[in-house]
């Protein structure tokens, strides 16, 4: 997960037009030997909420309190990607894993922490990001990157007999929902799970007709982004406009 760097807005945010701030220069999050810097909406702003799902379709992210899009001077690798839920179809991979885990229950809850919860975000963190600066979170960061204080969030927990092995954080907006993050147990990752997480927030999505499943930013060429191409058809942002992500896409 990249985490933008916190600007420091001015004490009168919330009156007259939205201001985005330019972040400071801050290590990538993906590529180690590149530099990153984000636009960021003002975290102060009252009508953040109400803006959110204007700035997904401007390629933005959430990332708890903060609203961001990466903006680096030399660098155009993020590209914002969507998922139309009624077009998709799975592939045969993919039906392999929901055929593999019909003895997952899925249930959408409240996004709130709990011990159970928090555990397996530890769990998971020292597993996948040993050593990054991540694997020591605890309550304050689960809350601060997970939960945030004005977005309308649910947690997806799925349950392989009764034990909680994976959470998806994921906001709703009134035609689609986000996937913030993913987290689970990396003792049954033959299961699975994150692409399990996917096509049940897909199925989510179809249920309550929303268009749209926002999966963040795709880098191509990056082994840990390469999954999303996997989900098709697959829109991305361009700056613009939607349009179709083909492998003739540039």
């Amino acid at each position: 997960m990249q985490t933008p760097s916190r600007p420091a807005p001015e004490p009168d945010a919330g009156t007259g037009e939205l201001r985005l701030f330019h972040t400071a220069p801050h290590a990538c999050g993906y590529w180690p030997d590149r530099e990153a810097r984000d636009l960021v909406l003002d975290p102060r702003d009252p009508r953040l909420r109400d803006v959110y799902p204007q700035a997904l379709r401007w390629g933005f992210r959430r990332s708890g309190d903060i609203v961001y899009r990466p903006h680096c001077g030399d660098c155009r690798a993020c590209t914002a990607v969507r998922i139309p839920v009624d077009a998709f179809v799975p592939n045969r991979s993919q039906r392999r894993t929901l055929a593999r885990n019909t003895d997952v229950d899925a249930r959408v809850v409240a996004a709130e922490r709990n011990d159970e919860r928090l555990a397996l975000y530890r769990k998971y963190l020292v597993s996948r990001h040993p050593a990054g600066g991540m694997d020591d979170h605890g309550a304050s960061e689960f809350d601060q990157f997970l939960i945030g204080s004005w977005n309308e969030g649910r947690l997806l927990e799925l349950r392989l007999h009764g034990q909680l092995v994976a959470v998806a954080v994921t906001d709703l907006i009134e035609d689609a929902l986000s996937a913030v993050y993913t987290f689970y147990d990396p003792d049954v990752v033959s299961r699975g799970l994150g692409t399990l997480a996917i096509l049940r927030q897909i199925a989510w999505a179809q249920r309550d007709r929303r268009r749209y499943l926002y999966l963040g930013y795709w880098i191509d060429g990056h082994r840990k982004m390469a999954y999303k191409r996997n989900f098709r058809p697959l829109e991305a942002f361009d700056g613009r406009q939607w349009r179709p992500l083909t492998d003739a896409t540039p």
